[in-house]
């Protein structure tokens, strides 16, 4: 195991006893600052090393507070983290994007981020009859006789409309403050003792915690005609809930924004995006003098049409942006550079730094990028600069503010290997180990071969290719299909029988593997899945026809494909003329691996959802997880997306499913319950016509 893979896997299983501490037991055990400096830091490990995205990894969640205690319960509405910003121009940023995306103009509604605890009230016909925590953001435990008790609950409201609404449970900082001398182990903050108590087994004793709640938003079952976050915002405070007055409401008109906050019956403060830098600033000055802790602030596009134009990712929506009061830059010093050779052999220079604190994480290495990048920066060892944060994720030396005294001027890369002492060549502005039985190279392209993005080859972990490649037994990835590994492994500690027998199984079940799979293993710079997919599906079905593209240079043939650049295009073209490539791809040809897309045989399946747009919502019986449900459907020859839109044509629709569902009615799209889809998987279905309209759900 090599030292990254080491960090990831200390750092999963950190994070995975912290979260639980944290939710579950309610006794931190570190702060949360450093919590997010270790999550930000796996965060980058892993898009830095995409084969090592283990799935038990904290980042591959939304983040669960579940408790074994309480009933579990499914959710009816999306309940989602929030993408994060630091500064004012990432918030004036996100909402330029958002307004070039969408063509039109936003209006912006910024609340306070309560640092509390996140809850779903659901109200039938007007009557409260669920109150849901978070959870892991699909399902959430019912503690709904404790959060009964909270006085500025509604129980019931003045209507007999069936919505959700989501709070946030909080104790103010004076209760928090009586309360805490009291107890025997003291909570770390109101945030914990107020989760602590919303948990409690009896509700006779959360009764006697002053606990109290926000809403922040309302999804109606029916239509109620509300066009924007404003108009809910009124329509719950008159439903009698407890709304926040600390808002604002941002437009490209102050006027307008005055005007919009007069009309629904709201207080707060109007702006123009122009005054949105002063009222962040300002905001973050006041915070310590409010009655309750808050840890951010959230912007949301107001306009309900265009929040389900820009829909959601996995983990958030696209329509709100959260604010981070911690400061996104900071100064400090270079210690070192150093030099790290990748899978393809491309040589990074990483610079070690006097650790800081950054936006809540404490950085000690930035990647340096190339030679051009030193060279703009006039960057040196012992130089002070400042860093930063850029997309919330990656450390960046933005400027040199004072060079070192005595230093040895502008850093430059070796000119050999430090890892093989192979003359290093530039490609571009890169620079390159040329060698391809480069140890390093051998490591990286073999973990990447095996990985879940690669062949996923079951029952084989890094640990067992780092064991084989030390031996000197593998050198490169058909090695892993010649090699006996009885023999090579009998004498290995930690290698018993049965887990040997697991290795060749996945080995040889690894040789079904499609076409596509194969191809993105390869490793091929910037060629992923998506690629493998846009390659495949635009004719390019074979390695014989990808070769002989390559081979005749014909750069126009792949950039006439939609979602190919130029740069892209030369890429896949340069590494398929590699020569190491090409030994490569003969071997694993003669192995038996596939390198044909396999034509549609007597077996293979009707391509009933060819033309078809599907995304999936909810929760299944047999699709678990749900992505084994979109698969069906691409092998049916349909393409599936990850929020409905315009262009979608069917909805597969489980339990729990919200505003998908929703936006999937309002926009015409045909709706379709597990039941039927089933039934279309197994007869197969001739025509879109057939599918028109809604089915049993």
């Amino acid at each position: 195991m090599n030292a990254i893979q080491q960090e990831v896997r200390s750092l999963i299983k950190q994070l995975s006893e912290y979260q639980k501490a944290y939710y579950v037991d309610n006794r931190p055990q570190v702060s949360d600052l450093e919590y997010d400096r270790l999550f930000d830091r796996l965060q980058h490990l892993e898009q830095e090393h995409p084969e090592l995205r283990f799935p038990d990894s904290p980042t591959q969640r939304v983040g669960s507070d579940l408790d074994a205690d309480f009933p579990e319960v499914a959710h009816t509405i999306p309940v989602l983290s929030l993408d994060k910003s630091y500064s004012s121009e990432q918030l004036l940023s996100w909402i330029q994007k958002t307004e070039t995306k969408l063509d039109e103009q936003v209006g912006i509604v910024i609340e306070e981020k309560i640092d509390g605890i996140s809850i779903v009230l659901y109200y039938e016909e007007g009557v409260l009859v669920r109150a849901v925590t978070r959870g892991n953001g699909a399902v959430g435990n019912d503690v709904t006789a404790n959060v009964r008790t909270i006085s500025s609950v509604p129980l019931s409201i003045p209507t007999k409309e069936t919505l959700a609404v989501r709070g946030e449970v909080y104790l103010p900082k004076a209760s928090f403050a009586l309360l805490n001398e009291q107890m025997e182990v003291p909570f770390a903050n109101p945030r914990n003792l107020a989760a602590g108590t919303i948990r409690r087994v009896k509700s006779s004793q959360v009764a006697k915690v002053p606990l109290q709640i926000f809403v922040y938003e309302g999804f109606w079952e029916s239509d109620t005609q509300l066009k924007d976050h404003l108009s809910i915002l009124s329509a719950l405070s008159s439903y009698g809930f407890r709304i926040n007055e600390n808002l604002a409401y941002f437009t490209q008109d102050a006027r307008i924004a005055k005007q919009k906050l007069e009309e629904a019956n709201l207080s707060g403060f109007a702006g123009s995006f122009a005054d949105i830098a002063s009222y962040l600033d300002a905001h973050t000055k006041q915070r310590r003098d409010l009655a309750y802790e808050i840890d951010g602030l959230v912007a949301k596009v107001d306009e309900l049409s265009f929040r389900e134009l820009l829909g959601y990712t996995e983990h958030h929506p696209r329509w709100a942006m959260a604010y981070k009061f911690e400061s996104p830059q900071a100064q400090t010093e270079i210690l070192a550079i150093d030099v790290q050779v990748g899978r393809t052999g491309r040589v990074t220079p990483v610079a070690r730094v006097r650790p800081v604190q950054v936006a809540g994480s404490t950085i000690s290495n930035i990647t340096l990028h190339n030679q051009d990048y030193i060279n703009m920066l006039e960057l040196g060892l012992g130089d002070s600069v400042e860093i930063s944060r850029r997309g919330d994720v990656i450390p960046a030396v933005e400027r040199v503010i004072e060079k070192a005294e005595g230093g040895q001027g502008t850093y430059h890369m070796p000119t050999a290997c430090p890892v093989c002492a192979s003359t290093l060549v530039q490609k571009g502005a890169h620079t390159f180990c040329p060698n391809p039985h480069c140890p390093q190279q051998v490591k990286g392209r073999i973990e990447f071969f095996i990985g879940k993005d690669g062949m996923d080859i079951e029952n084989f972990g890094p640990e067992t290719a780092s064991v084989l490649i030390d031996l000197g037994l593998v050198s490169d990835v058909d090695d892993l299909y010649r090699l006996d590994y009885r023999k090579a492994l009998a004498d290995q500690s930690g290698f018993g029988e049965k887990k040997i027998r697991l290795i060749e199984e996945g080995i040889q079940k690894s040789l079904n593997q499609p076409f596509r799979k194969v191809l993105v293993a390869l490793g091929i710079p910037e060629l992923g899945k998506k690629g493998a997919d846009i390659l495949v599906n635009a004719g390019l079905d074979s390695m014989e026809k990808l070769l002989e593209v390559a081979g005749t240079q014909d750069v126009q043939r792949l950039v006439s494909i939609r979602q190919i650049g130029e740069k892209s295009a030369q890429l896949y073209i340069d590494a398929l003329n590699d020569p190491a490539m090409l030994r490569r791809i003969e071997a694993l040809a003669s192995l038996g691996l596939s390198m044909v897309e396999q034509q549609q045989k007597e077996t293979d399946l009707a391509q009933i959802f060819a033309g078809q747009v599907w995304c999936v919502t909810g929760s299944f019986e047999h699709f678990n997880p749900r992505g084994l449900a979109l698969g069906e459907v691409e092998k049916r020859g349909g393409r599936t997306v990850s929020s409905v839109t315009g262009k979608t044509t069917h909805l597969l629709a489980g339990n729990g499913a919200g505003s998908k569902l929703e936006a999937a009615r309002k926009l015409g799209v045909a709706i379709v319950d597990e039941q039927m889809f089933l039934s279309l998987l197994e007869s197969g279905v001739p025509k879109r016509e057939e599918m028109q309209g809604e089915f049993s759900f």
